[in-house]
């Protein structure tokens, strides 16, 4: 990884948050106690790096209910590459709990900053909105909300309390940010309001915990998500990560184990595309055999379902994964698998 530590002579004097403002780029990372050196050039991105384009009309008017009703969502807040495929297919990811989070991860496009006070009528307005989407599986997921005294799971129970009296036949898939010291209340919360997937993302591998995830820390996320599967058996949970931050093929693989000794059920993992040059740069990208042995790893490890592939994100198509579907194929041009020796005749 690109990373430079600064004494506080070379720090450029950080801007003060201010609440509602929304802090990105190297305002964002100023604080982070390794450096992110901005990216003066970025690699070119190899032929598996492709998002199929679904209806543009469909796009739209996904973005115009959102907009109605006063809602984010994680896909357009984060910059995920497979926005138009997904709102072209009529599915999108929620964000609750406002656009400006509390923490600082270099390789995340949401913008950090002091959060508005929390919204009322966004457990109702989320509701309705998956309600008049007709969608038959929602993900719930959200910024993080260090200043709630729950961590900000009190809203979550409300929206999945809204969501499933309007549609009760709706699945809900929650990702949830790691609660960090007030995980015990979470857990009560998230206990006895529960959605049908428990989702925790733990990002990358122990190594890079200092700095890609500030804040955070790699053996509590895997506590919490073995701390509710032990409350509640009867529900899936859930993780996912990246890869081409730096890592090795050993260390995922062993973080594989940790999460399987934690009692997860789900898997993805995808690869980093840095959504700006001032984000935490892309080390390599991850070929689709890597992935492919990633994938079969997980399986004998006796994974429920293990999803592996460039353009795997946690929400992407969560239903099918849910549902036990093989994970999609990368899309490659005839050009690239000739050279790889990989085109039948």
């Amino acid at each position: 990884m690109s990373v430079q530590t600064y004494t506080p002579e070379a720090r450029p004097a950080p801007k003060k948050a201010v609440q509602g403002e929304k802090l990105r780029g190297q305002d964002k990372v100023a604080r982070i106690p390794i450096k992110v050196i901005p990216t003066t050039e970025a690699p070119k991105k190899p032929d598996w790096i492709r998002v199929k384009l679904s209806s543009p009309a469909e796009v739209e008017r996904i973005k115009q209910t959102l907009r109605q009703q006063k809602l984010h969502t994680v896909c357009e807040e984060a910059a995920c590459p497979n926005l138009p495929q997904c709102f072209g297919d009529g599915t999108a990811t929620f964000m609750i709990m406002g656009d400006i989070c509390t923490r600082r991860c270099p390789f995340c496009d949401v913008a950090h900053g002091r959060p508005n006070p929390l919204d009322v009528d966004e457990p109702k307005n989320t509701a309705e909105t998956i309600l008049g989407m007709g969608l038959k599986y929602a993900v719930i997921t959200s910024v993080d909300r260090d200043d709630l005294k729950d961590g900000g799971a009190g809203h979550f129970a409300e929206v999945i309390t809204e969501s499933r009296a309007l549609s009760p036949n709706c699945l809900i898939e929650i990702l949830v940010p790691d609660f960090r010291g007030r995980e015990q209340l979470a857990l009560d919360i998230l206990s006895q309001t529960a959605p049908d997937v428990f989702n925790h993302n733990i990002e990358t591998v122990p190594r890079l915990y200092k700095a890609f995830r500030p804040g955070s820390d790699y053996q509590h996320s895997l506590s919490l998500l073995k701390e509710y599967k032990a409350r509640r058996p009867d529900i899936a949970t859930k993780c996912g990560f990246m890869v081409g931050l730096g890592e090795t093929e050993e260390e995922v693989y062993a973080l594989l184990d940790d999460l399987k000794a934690h009692d997860v059920d789900l898997i993805t993992i995808g690869q980093y595309l840095a959504p700006s040059k001032s984000h935490a740069p892309v080390e390599r990208y991850v070929h689709p055999d890597e992935f492919e042995r990633y994938m079969a790893y997980g399986k004998k490890l006796g994974f429920f379902s293990i999803w592996a592939g460039p353009m795997v994100r946690s929400s992407y198509f969560a239903d099918r994964q849910f549902y036990g579907e093989p994970c999609p194929p990368p899309v490659r041009s005839a050009k690239a698998l000739a050279a790889e020796g990989k085109l039948g005749c």
